[in-house]
């Protein structure tokens, strides 16, 4: 249920900053938003300046109001939030507060400033990470700089010893076999020693002491090891304000082409271009799930996985599929090449093929997480 929370908690907050990109630009260009919501209706209450009195009235309930003001709400569900922006359906073109009547390069603006949003959140977040402190590999001659130095793993391979073991990725390594290891040499050497025999891990998880034992392999392939583990000297390496908001940013670049780079190869592989590449999509099931393994991490892992997000969320967003932003932009970008708009109930019925499609990716997606994840297996054993 924590896990849970936090999830909606992080989603929220990433769907509100994008939903206020596309509100504060549209404010800035004079486009009217009949209201911005912080969550989704019902509503509880919301406040609006009241066009006589040009005082500010608190309304409850969905008690609606003919204001030319912005009525600005707070909703029963805590998903996000959403503008209403006049005349984004195409519709009232001869009034001069609305989208529809703006140039292409305005609605444009309006249309990615959500994406834009998406992208400062999380360069805002990085720059937390990295000001926070968040474990890194350090150098043998660095360890004297840092406190707290750990043997870390950071990679369990799939079918490997260590994976039946129970280790994770995250463990900070004590002990093998009852030897304190302190080095990284001192772990590869027993790991070596003990090919095919027995052998007790004892680790540190989130503060807490655990003892695991398997068998190393003798044979094994060459990237993985006898045990299927990858480590490292770690340490927590904070920075200052000034340093890490250079560093979100260049982190926030460096993730950005990453996934563009990922998201390339996987429709290139769908459409048989390129290297063959596994299509590997998380739905909401999924990012629940990691959101369990981060928050049990820590904050900065946390704060870490949500930049992620948001990162993946403007990409998402900025791709030219009818119902996002993307396709609504592509549609604008028709507009101006062939000198007029396309027809709004041509341009509704794709936008709305693209929401059904979406909806239906989803659904098969999250089928595939709850097997992936054994959610109904996990939920058994809860009840």
């Amino acid at each position: 249920m924590i896990t849970l929370l936090i999830f909606i908690a992080i989603l929220g907050l990433l769907v509100f900053f994008h939903e206020l990109g596309h509100f504060l630009v549209a404010k800035w260009h004079g486009i009217k938003s009949d209201e911005f919501g912080f969550g989704f209706p019902p509503r509880i209450c919301g406040i609006v300046k009241d066009d006589v009195s040009g005082r500010y009235r608190l309304l409850w309930g969905n008690k609606d109001i003919q204001s030319t003001h912005t009525l600005y709400s707070l909703n029963w569900i805590p998903l996000g939030g959403f503008v209403r922006i006049e005349g984004e359906d195409g519709s009232r073109a001869d009034d001069p507060k609305s989208f529809a009547s703006r140039p292409a390069w305005t609605r444009i603006k309006v249309l990615g400033a959500g994406v834009f949003m998406n992208f400062v959140t999380a360069w805002v977040l990085f720059s937390i990470v990295f000001w926070l402190g968040l474990p890194q590999a350090i150098d043998d001659s660095e360890r004297d700089a840092y406190a707290d130095v750990k043997i870390q793993i950071v990679e369990v391979k799939t079918g490997s010893p260590a994976e039946s073991m129970g280790l994770q990725a995250g463990d900070s390594i004590v002990a093998i076999d009852g030897e304190p290891v302190t080095a990284l040499s001192q772990v590869s050497a027993l790991i070596a020693a003990h090919k095919g025999e027995s052998i007790s891990v004892d680790i540190n998880r989130f503060g807490k002491p655990l003892q695991f034992a398997g068998v190393p392999r003798i044979e094994y392939p060459s990237d993985e090891g006898a045990l299927g583990i990858s480590f490292s000297e770690t340490a927590v390496v904070a920075y200052p304000w000034y340093e890490s908001i250079w560093r979100g940013a260049q982190t926030t670049y460096s993730a950005t082409i990453a996934i563009f780079g990922a998201f390339g190869k996987m429709l290139g592989s769908l459409v048989g271009v390129g290297t063959k590449t596994a299509v590997d999509v998380t739905g909401p099931v999924g990012i629940v799930y990691l959101t369990k393994q981060m928050s049990d991490l820590g904050l900065s892992y946390l704060l870490q996985f949500a930049a992620l997000l948001a990162v993946n969320l403007g990409i998402i967003n900025i791709l030219p599929i009818p119902a996002l932003d993307g396709g609504r932009i592509l549609f604008v970008l028709i507009e101006k090449l062939k000198g007029s708009p396309v027809s709004r109930h041509v341009e509704g019925m794709i936008h709305q093929v693209g929401f059904l499609l979406l909806l239906l990716l989803m659904f098969f997606v999250t089928l595939r997480d709850v097997s992936q994840f054994r959610i109904v297996e996990k939920l058994a054993r809860f009840f």
